[in-house]
C-alpha cells in the first residue's frame, strides 16, 4: 500500500479512504461529547481494532494516523474508566502519547493541546496531579485566545484538578476566570460540566465561610448543570449531579432527601453500565448511612464500593472508598480490618501522587483507632499527615486535622500526667525532663498553639476559629486572646460586617454545621464529571 492510498482491511476487502477514517473520528469524537461510549467505539468500526496493527499504521499519512491513535486513546481512558478496566489508563497514555509525537512532527499547536489535556485527564483518573498539573499548563500555553471551546476545556479541567487537591480557592478563581470562555463556546455538554464544577466548589466553600449565599448559589448551578445536561443527552452526567445534590443534603443533614437523589443517580448510571460512577454513589449513601449510626449497612455498601474500584486504575477513589470503609469496620468495632484499609489507602495515595487522600486517611487513622495506638506512634502518623496536608484548602479536612491536633494534646498531656504511663513511656525509650517541668504551662503552652492553628486556618476570621476549636460563642476565644494570649491579636483578621444570603436568611449554614458531625462523615466523594 502507497501513502495516502486507500487502505484496507486485513482481509482485503472493503477499502477506506484517509477522508472516510477522519470522518469516523469525528463522529467518535461527537459521541465521546455526549457520553456514549459505546456508539463512539461503533462508530469507528473496523478503525479501532487497525488501529493496532502496525503495518496498517505505517501506511495512514501522518494526520489520520495521529488522530486514530488520539481517539482510540481516549475511548480508552473513558471505557477503563467508567467500567474499572485494569491497565487501560496505561495504554490510554501510551496512544495518546504516541498522537503527540506525530501533531508535534506536524506542527499542529491546537491537536497537541487537546492531546496533552487528554493525556493530563488520564493523571487525574491515577492521582498523578503534579504531572496533569504541569500537562494542562503546557497546553493552555499553546492555545490562541480565539479558541474559546478548548480553553474553556482546559480551565475546566485544571479547577477539577485544583478542586480534587482540597484547593477550593483556587479552583473558584480558575471558574471565574473562565465563564467568559463557557459562555461563548455554545456547548451544552461544556456549560453543563461548568456549573456542575462551580456547583461543587461554591457546596464545600460554603461550610468553610458560613455562607448562606454559596449554599443557594450551588442549588441553582446544580440545577443549570442538570438542564444542560438533559439538553446534551448525558444521562452519565445527569447521575453525577444526582450525586452531588445528595451530599449537599447530607450536609445539611435532610438524609431522606440525600437518599432520593442518590437513587435517581443509581437509576442514571446504572442505565449506561458507568461502573466507577456508581461505585462513587455507594460511598456517598455509605456515608449518609453512617452519620444515620446504620454501620452495618453502611459498610456493605462501601464495601461494593471499594471492589468495583479495585479492579480498575482510578487510584484516588479507590483511596477514598477505603477510608470510608476503614471508618465503617473502625466504628462496628473491626479495629484490625478497619487498620488494614486504611494504612492500604495511605499507601495507595502516597503511590499514586494523591497525597491528600493518603493524609486525610491518616487523619481517618487517628480519629478512629487513636486510642488504641501508642502515643509516639500517634505523633509520627499526625506528623504525616500535617506534611502531606499542608496547602489543602478543605474545610472538612481543616476541621479534620484540628480534632486529630487536641487528640494528639490530650493524649501526650495524659501521657505525661500519669507517673505509672511515664515510667512505661521512658522504659521504652522516651524521654522526659522534669526539672523545671510545669502542667500549667504546659497546658498554656499547647492551647496557645490550637488557638494559633485555628486562627490560621479561619484566615484571621475569629467567629469560624472559636468553631473549629468546638466554642458555642466566638466571645470566648476572643476573651482568651485579651488575657492569656495577647500574642495572638495580630493573627486576628480586621473585624467586618458579616455578609447575609439575598435569598435565603434560614440558617442553612448553621444548620451545616452542626449536621456534619465528625461521627457521621466518611470522606465524601463528590462525583465530578469527567470533562470531554
Amino acid at each position: 500500500m502507497k501513502l495516502n492510498q486507500p487502505v484496507d482491511r486485513l482481509e482485503g476487502k472493503n477499502l477506506l479512504s484517509p477522508e472516510d477514517l477522519l470522518s469516523r473520528c469525528q463522529r467518535a469524537r461527537e459521541f465521546e461529547e455526549a457520553g456514549d461510549y459505546e456508539a463512539a467505539v461503533a462508530s469507528m468500526g473496523d478503525l479501532w481494532t487497525l488501529v493496532d496493527d502496525i503495518r496498517v499504521l505505517a501506511n495512514l499519512d501522518k494526520k489520520t494516523r495521529a488522530e486514530a491513535l488520539l481517539r482510540k486513546g481516549v475511548l480508552t481512558g473513558w471505557i477503563g474508566s467508567t467500567r474499572q478496566i485494569g491497565g487501560t489508563q496505561d495504554k490510554a497514555k501510551d496512544l495518546i502519547s504516541r498522537s503527540i509525537a506525530i501533531f508535534e512532527r506536524l506542527r499542529d499547536s491546537d491537536k497537541i493541546a487537546e492531546a496533552e489535556t487528554d493525556l493530563a485527564y488520564c493523571y487525574w483518573r491515577e492521582g498523578a496531579f503534579d504531572e496533569a498539573r504541569a500537562l494542562l499548563d503546557v497546553a493552555l500555553s499553546r492555545l490562541p485566545d480565539s479558541e474559546h471551546c478548548q480553553k474553556a476545556r482546559i480551565y475546566l479541567r485544571k479547577a477539577l484538578l485544583e478542586s480534587s487537591a482540597s484547593r477550593l480557592n483556587d479552583s473558584l478563581r480558575i471558574l471565574i476566570e473562565a465563564v467568559p470562555l463557557f459562555e461563548a463556546s455554545g456547548s451544552h455538554a461544556l456549560q453543563g460540566k461548568f456549573h456542575n464544577e462551580f456547583a461543587v466548589v461554591l457546596k464545600n466553600l460554603a461550610a468553610a465561610e458560613q455562607r448562606d449565599d454559596y449554599l443557594d448559589r450551588a442549588l441553582i448551578e446544580f440545577a443549570a448543570a442538570s438542564f444542560h445536561f438533559e439538553q446534551a443527552g448525558h444521562t452519565s452526567y445527569q447521575g453525577c449531579v444526582e450525586n452531588n445534590l445528595a451530599l449537599l443534603f447530607f450536609k445539611l443533614g435532610k438524609f431522606n432527601e440525600a437518599h432520593e437523589h442518590l437513587d435517581r443517580a443509581r437509576r442514571l448510571l446504572f442505565q449506561v453500565h458507568d461502573t466507577v460512577h456508581l461505585a462513587q454513589v455507594n460511598e456517598t449513601r455509605a456515608c449518609v448511612l453512617l452519620a444515620e449510626d446504620r454501620l452495618d449497612e453502611a459498610e456493605r455498601v462501601v464495601r461494593l464500593a471499594v471492589k468495583a474500584l479495585e479492579h480498575g486504575g482510578e487510584q484516588s477513589l479507590l483511596a477514598e472508598a477505603l477510608t470510608t470503609h476503614g471508618t465503617a469496620l473502625a466504628r462496628l468495632g473491626k479495629r484490625s480490618r478497619s487498620r488494614a484499609a486504611l494504612e492500604r489507602a495511605i499507601a495507595i495515595g502516597e503511590n499514586s501522587g494523591d497525597l491528600a487522600a493518603a493524609g486525610r486517611a491518616r487523619l481517618c487513622l487517628i480519629e478512629e483507632l487513636g486510642d488504641g495506638i501508642p502515643v509516639r506512634e500517634l505523633a509520627s502518623i499526625y506528623q504525616a499527615a500535617a506534611d502531606l496536608l499542608e496547602s489543602t484548602q478543605d474545610p472538612a479536612t481543616r476541621k479534620q486535622y484540628t480534632r486529630c491536633t487536641s487528640k494528639i494534646l490530650d493524649a501526650l498531656n495524659s501521657e505525661l500526667s500519669h507517673p505509672i504511663r511515664a515510667i512505661e513511656a521512658r522504659d521504652h525509650g522516651a524521654t522526659i525532663a522534669w526539672e523545671g517541668f510545669s502542667f500549667r504551662k504546659e497546658i498554656a503552652r499547647y492551647e496557645q498553639f490550637l488557638i494559633q492553628l485555628a486562627l490560621r486556618d479561619a484566615c484571621g476570621v475569629v467567629s469560624r476559629a472559636a468553631q473549629l476549636l468546638g466554642f458555642k460563642h466566638h466571645q470566648s476565644l476572643i476573651s482568651l486572646l485579651n488575657t492569656r494570649h495577647q500574642t495572638l491579636i495580630q493573627a486576628r483578621s480586621p473585624i467586618r460586617s458579616r455578609k447575609h444570603s439575598i435569598i435565603s436568611t434560614s440558617g442553612k449554614s448553621r444548620r451545616l454545621g452542626n449536621n456534619s458531625s465528625s461521627r457521621g462523615k466518611g470522606t465524601m466523594t463528590e462525583v465530578r464529571c469527567e470533562i470531554n
